[in-house]
């Protein structure tokens, strides 16, 4: 799909790339209603009908992604509840051997997550893929998301990297579109980003449905 020797740099997103989304769609769409539902004695109905115009409203911001935020917004420790259900946390398939073999090859591979300080703590010590990568990057040290004009800069500032030689795995088409204004010219999405759901049919750029379409990554 790429011609690797064209790549030096190798950005990844986390949920919905290398982890199951399903984790983080159970946990919103079904965990965080029934435990709000609870806390102020509402029908789980009820409890989704406020819930979802107020999520739908954050969307694309970085308040979206903001633990602390929702905590604050909807009275629930919205950490706890995560490490209550980490159990759940998957890596997605051949996801391992993808980053094993990025990380043999000598390039440089970064993590770069709009996900919470707290979030991506709790999924690094369930699924230990930390080790595979030269830097963490969370979108909250910029104080932007992935999505806003700006982040790129930030970014390439902070860990230099030649736009034309970078390649950028996101399910996010929000978020490759925002790469592909900033100029990185090899974007790949994913397009079975949750396991339990459809494949999704994407346009607009190459997707992947498994990494071992990926391999393999000869060395630089």
């Amino acid at each position: 799909m790429i011609d690797w020797q064209e790549i030096d740099t190798v950005l990844l997103d986390m949920d919905g790339t290398l982890l199951d989304l399903n984790f983080d769609n159970h946990f919103w769409k079904e965990f965080v209603p029934a435990e709000y539902a609870r806390r102020h004695q509402l029908t789980l109905e009820q409890a989704r009908q406020i819930l979802v115009p107020r999520f739908a409203e954050m969307e694309g911001r970085l308040e979206w992604y903001c633990l602390d935020y929702w905590s604050d917004a909807l009275g629930l420790d919205i950490a706890g509840l995560k490490k209550e259900i980490s159990g759940l946390i998957a890596v997605l398939p051949h996801v391992t051997d993808f980053l094993q073999a990025v990380k043999e090859s000598s390039r440089k591979v970064i993590l770069v997550t709009n996900a919470h300080r707290d979030s991506l703590d709790i999924k690094m010590d369930k699924t230990r893929l930390n080790v595979f990568f030269d830097q963490i990057v969370c979108s909250h040290d910029y104080g932007l998301a992935k999505e806003q004009p700006g982040f790129w800069e930030k970014l390439q500032q902070q860990h230099i990297f030649d736009s034309q030689r970078t390649l950028l795995v996101d399910d996010s088409l929000a978020v490759l579109n925002s790469a592909r204004e900033f100029g990185i010219k090899y974007l790949i999405s994913i397009s079975r980003p949750d396991s339990q759901a459809a494949k999704r049919q994407i346009t607009d750029f190459q997707s992947i449905e498994d990494f071992r379409e990926l391999l393999p990554v000869p060395a630089v």
